[in-house]
């Protein structure tokens, strides 16, 4: 319970004695740090209902609290806003409650309670993961964990793009120029290996096009006549008609990608209950359609094409079908969204991690699935983002376009490695544990630079800025957490016992009240579907127990009460970092 919500019955009943009226709410708002006081009640609000000026109703109200609410020891008025101090006895008693709380913060979901399906990644099979699905997935993952922690069923899910003439233009160039190589044989991992077969496709395409323009082709007939690329669309329509040979040679190449992917998702620590692929629900939605034709929904016009008009709500028209009976993206997603409740019909909501330029696409949807009458329509979210750009020069990018996952992971872990060997804190760590821990520092900073940003915005990575250790950064929350570990590992006494102070320094209050926080910082970042919550607030945190430690003895304190209690805080601040941490995908390091 927040200290607002244990504070608001007082004050009603407050009201309700001093002036016989009841209110609704208490609004509060967090003490200005300029004026004694943990939290502030704004009493303007009562001035519609109450004849008074705002010094006097808030006199009455502070005194009626100190003598009535035992949490209240005293309280200050500025203008219109009631300061209030709470007594530390209400803060020991809060932390004696949640000190050994393996749980703090978490709600156990409600089986009765509806699931939320969240999907991200989604990738083609037609290259290797890239910068831009880092942040997606990073998201995706981060929010599925939040509101799974807010105390709801999360499935995990992705829908994989494995059809289409992309993945053909691949398989058409692995026969053309591949010499039957495998993940085997060139000891290359099977995503980046299909991807070099999609850009050997693209160069032989644009050579062909080249040769077309100057025996005298337009370039537009030029792209259209190239042999390869009407070799890789009879290769498709193959696929569609099932041919035995094209089909065996997607599902070996689509399953090098698969293999590929797992490992780039197991490095990246992101998984996935289930996945949906294109090949299965491209045909998806067709049938819904014919319904919405029967329930004036959809409407056809005179060339056989269905067409939803979307103007009354401030979009345009939008095909769902065809004039020859094929689906459009719309369709596929109508009817894969229907499907998924078929599969899990627990789900009464979605979340879709797709970038800031399917923003449309996504009202559209929606839109229309609430007009078909699905019930969860009312629950659907675009988890929508921005992009993800590099500093030019700070990282090799294939095609000087794309910056490789695996690549970047590498990279942050090669950082992470060479600014601790500048900073010589590893002395007597063995070459495995070296590069364990290069690799959480690594992972860490990237994870929370990404997930520190609010998901609209578009960020600026720079990788050496991102493994600072000083600064809002993974490595420095990582190892305010290391120095904690190091507090209790030289704690030679029994810190398990509740201590027996009644009053607390500053520093100490200060850092139960930000602790407190915890469970709505949680629920607000489920709400909104922001990691970016759960990674300022864990910084917030940092930074109050720097503070704290700078200010107080800990080991070093002479009363030993004293010194239980400020090793016991300490380990609550670091189970709760550790808890941040898990919700944004981050590991935590022993030592540093």
């Amino acid at each position: 319970m927040t200290l607002s919500q244990a504070l608001t019955p007082s004050i009603k009943k407050a009201i309700q004695d001093l002036f016989d009226v009841t209110i609704d709410k208490v609004e509060f708002q967090a003490t200005r740090k300029e004026f004694e006081g943990d939290i502030t009640m704004v009493i303007f609000p009562l001035l519609k209902i109450i004849k008074s000026n705002p010094v006097e109703l808030g006199n009455k109200i502070g005194n009626y609290l100190v003598e009535n609410v035992a949490e209240v020891a005293k309280f200050n008025v500025v203008s219109g806003f009631l300061n209030i101090v709470i007594s530390d006895a209400y803060y020991l008693n809060f932390f004696n409650g949640i000190k050994d709380s393996v749980k703090y913060g978490f709600v156990t979901p409600n089986p009765e309670e509806k699931a939320v399906m969240v999907e991200y990644s989604s990738p083609n099979t037609n290259k290797p993961l890239h910068l831009g699905h880092v942040r997606n997935n990073l998201l995706g993952y981060s929010v599925a964990e939040i509101i799974k922690a807010s105390g709801k069923k999360v499935y995990k899910t992705q829908i994989i793009n494995d059809r289409g003439i992309h993945i053909c233009k691949s398989m058409l160039a692995w026969q053309k120029f591949g010499k039957d190589q495998t993940p085997e044989s060139t000891v290359l991992k099977g995503d980046k290996l299909v991807g070099n077969f999609y850009v050997a496709f693209d160069k032989a395409y644009k050579e062909e096009i080249n040769q077309l323009m100057a025996e005298g082709k337009t370039e537009e007939e030029a792209k259209k006549q190239a042999p390869i690329i009407l070799e890789a669309q009879e290769m498709l329509r193959k696929w569609e008609a099932g041919d035995a040979e094209v089909v065996a040679l997607w599902k070996t190449m689509n399953q090098w990608v698969y293999d590929g992917f797992a490992e780039t998702y197991k490095n990246l620590g992101v998984d996935f209950d289930s996945y949906y692929y294109e090949s299965n629900t491209y045909l998806l939605g067709k049938d819904v359609v014919q319904i919405g034709l029967e329930k004036g929904i959809f409407e056809k016009d005179p060339d056989g094409s269905v067409w939803i008009d979307l103007t009354d709500e401030g979009l345009d028209r939008k095909i769902v079908l065809r004039s020859d009976g094929t689906a459009v993206y719309m369709t596929q997603d109508i009817g894969t969204a229907i499907q998924r409740v078929k599969d899990m019909p627990d789900v009464g909501g979605m979340v879709y991690t797709v970038g800031n330029e399917q923003d449309y696409h996504f009202k559209v949807l929606f839109l229309i699935l609430k007009k078909l009458g699905f019930d969860w329509a009312d629950n659907l979210f675009h988890l929508s983002y921005g992009m993800v750009d590099l500093p030019s020069g700070k990282m090799k990018s294939r095609e000087g376009t794309v910056v490789d996952a695996d690549d970047l992971m590498k990279d942050m872990s090669d950082t992470a490695q060479q600014i601790s060997e500048e900073l010589g804190k590893l002395d007597g760590y063995s070459e495995g544990e070296k590069a364990r821990l290069y690799k959480t520092i690594g992972m860490g900073a990237l994870k929370y630079y990404i997930l520190k940003v609010d998901p609209k915005k578009r960020i600026l990575f720079n990788p050496e800025e991102s493994v600072d250790f000083a600064g809002n950064t993974g490595p420095f929350i990582q190892y305010t957490y290391a120095r904690i570990q190091s507090i209790i590992r030289k704690a030679d006494f029994d810190f398990s016992n509740v201590s027996k102070i009644e009053t607390l320094h500053e520093k100490e209050k200060e850092l139960i009240k930000q602790l407190e926080l915890f469970p709505e910082v949680i629920q607000n970042a489920a709400q909104n579907h922001s990691p970016a919550l759960i990674a300022n607030y864990t910084y917030d945190l940092v930074k109050e127990y720097n503070s704290f430690y700078q200010a107080v003895p800990i080991l070093g304190e002479a009363d030993l009460e004293v010194k239980i209690f400020r090793v016991q805080l300490s380990k609550r601040v670091a189970d709760t970092i550790a808890d941040a941490f898990r919700l944004l995908g981050i590991n935590v390091p022993e030592r540093m």
